[in-house]
């Protein structure tokens, strides 16, 4: 059960080209932002559409797979957990960020 307690799945479209980025050690690291689409109609009969952006990161071979296949638009389901994070800026801002940190990925389409 505890596999439970923090998991995200989402199907969305990449936003953008992700951002690949190779560490001193070797290791790579992918971010990028997918938009995931919900649509309904109102009591009115009006029809409502709304786009959340997620921000995702992913590790290693993943990294790998993400740098090689996934583009501006591609289709991809996620799984992975919710982190949050803060930095400050260089004018001393504090700022915070929430990602999924994507433990799976499946890419859809050619």
């Amino acid at each position: 059960m505890s596999n439970f307690r923090n998991r995200v799945q989402l199907v969305g479209h990449l936003g953008q080209d992700p951002e690949i980025k190779t560490l001193e050690n070797g290791s790579k690291v992918a971010t990028f932002s997918l938009a995931t689409n919900e649509s309904y109609t109102t009591a009115k009969g009006d029809k409502v559409e709304n786009t959340e952006w997620h921000n995702v990161v992913v590790w290693g071979k993943l990294a790998d797979v993400v740098e090689n296949y996934a583009s501006k638009g591609k289709e991809i389901a996620v799984v992975g957990k919710l982190t949050h994070r803060s930095y400050e800026t260089k004018e001393g801002e504090k700022r915070y960020v929430t990602e999924v940190k994507a433990s799976e990925i499946q890419l859809f389409g050619k």
